[in-house]
């Protein structure tokens, strides 16, 4: 295979036509972006695509196996299912962060290094909490605020442990860390499970789920967590903690 098309582009590029169409061809457009996302992992083979060189290191947005595909198969369909579930909302702004977030999140899976991971992982973070902010009262906008920073406090945390891990391997290939106690472990290892919502770290998403809009927290349901896990088995397999 020589050509590769990343399911995120039909997410996130796809997310700002959504305001301009109306009715029943909003609707079909919703359920069209799914599935071709779906069509697309279906003819995916594996390999690594769309590699690029920034100031010396390389970037690489399509690292294609077997762990990536299974949760590529998971993401899309869900995607599917959950905008079945949300075509009755009126409202194109959630329709944009659904279609925003889920494009992190298939970009965190197929990311091949830690620091384009980052990025589509805080766009999941600042995408997701739109979909709590929607509710428009008082209650979903407190819990919206704290969600924003808890979710951004586990960013920083992913972040100093990447430049951590970076200074001590010259390596952001996103791979299976060394369990050698160090801070970057620990702090890479935190910004994960507090998204994963492990205990004692997981108060956020009992807070903000109730009062995100109730088609938001179907989507919230299925992807931030589920892409934390999908990190931790890629990242931190073995780690008994």
């Amino acid at each position: 295979m020589t050509d590769w098309l990343h399911p995120s582009i039909l997410f996130i590029f796809g997310a700002f036509a959504i305001p301009f169409l109306r009715g029943k061809v909003r609707q079909a457009y919703l359920l069209l972006i799914p599935l071709v996302a779906m069509f697309v992992v279906a003819s995916m083979t594996p390999g690594t695509y769309w590699t690029y060189t920034f100031l010396g290191t390389p970037l690489i947005f399509g690292a294609v196996d077997k762990l990536s595909l299974v949760f590529a198969w998971v993401f899309t369909i869900a995607a599917f299912i959950s905008f079945v579930y949300a075509l009755h909302v009126d409202d194109p702004g959630q329709h944009v962060a659904a279609s925003l977030y889920i494009g992190g999140s298939l970009g965190v899976t197929f990311a091949g290094d830690f620091f384009t991971l980052f990025v589509f992982w805080e766009l999941m973070a600042f995408a997701s909490a739109y979909l709590v902010f929607a509710s428009r009262n008082d209650a979903a906008l407190a819990a919206g605020y704290r969600y924003i920073l808890v979710h951004i406090f586990g960013g920083v945390c992913l972040l100093g442990g990447i430049i951590l891990h970076y200074m001590a391997t010259d390596s952001i290939a996103v791979r299976a860390v060394d369990h050698d106690g160090s801070l970057a472990f620990y702090l890479m290892l935190i910004g994960v499970i507090v998204n994963a919502a492990v205990p004692p770290l997981h108060a956020w998403l009992t807070d903000a789920y109730p009062e995100g809009t109730v088609t938001g927290s179907v989507f919230m349901s299925a992807f931030t967590t589920k892409t934390a896990v999908y990190v931790l088995v890629r990242v931190f397999p073995g780690t008994e903690l």
